[in-house]
C-alpha cells in the first residue's frame, strides 16, 4: 500500500538551528530514505520551496482569488513529501517516527488513493 509521509516545519526555527543540528538532521533523513530504497519502500520524495514563494488560489462563484503565500495560520508548513509503498500502515508510521522532523515538528501519513478512490 501506498502512503505520503508529509513533512512539516517551522522554517525559521529549524534556520535557528546550528549548521551542525541542520546537517545532522538533513544526514538523518538521507540515511532512511537510503534504507528504503534498498529494501524498495520508497517511491519518490521531494522537498518544496519556502512557504514563501507559495500562491494560495480559491475560486468563489467562477472568481480566481490569488494570495502570496500558504494561507495557513500555523508556524509549521509543508515543507515536502515522501511517498512509501509498505505492508502496513503501521510501517509507514514507524518510518515517519524515525524522520528527523517529526522530533521537532511534525509529520502526516495519509493512503494515497487511485483515481476510483480505492487506497493504493
Amino acid at each position: 500500500m501506498k502512503y505520503m509521509l508529509l513533512i512539516y516545519q517551522n522554517p525559521e526555527a529549524f534556520q535557528g538551528l546550528p549548521e551542525a543540528d541542520k546537517d545532522e538532521l538533513m544526514g538523518m533523513a538521507g540515511s532512511i530514505m537510503g534504507e528504503l530504497m534498498e529494501t524498495g519502500e520508497w517511491v519518490g520524495g521531494e522537498a518544496l520551496a519556502d512557504p514563501t514563494t507559495a500562491k494560495t488560489v480559491r475560486v468563489r462563484d467562477g472568481v480566481p482569488a490569488v494570495s502570496d503565500g500558504p494561507f495557513a495560520e500555523s508556524k509549521e508548513q509543508l515543507l515536502g513529501i515522501c511517498i512509501v509503498d509498505c505492508e502496513t500502515e503501521e510501517r509507514a508510521v514507524e518510518i515517519a517516527t524515525r524522520w528527523p522532523d517529526a522530533k521537532f515538528w511534525a509529520m502526516e501519513v495519509r493512503p494515497l488513493l487511485s483515481p476510483d478512490g480505492v487506497e493504493m
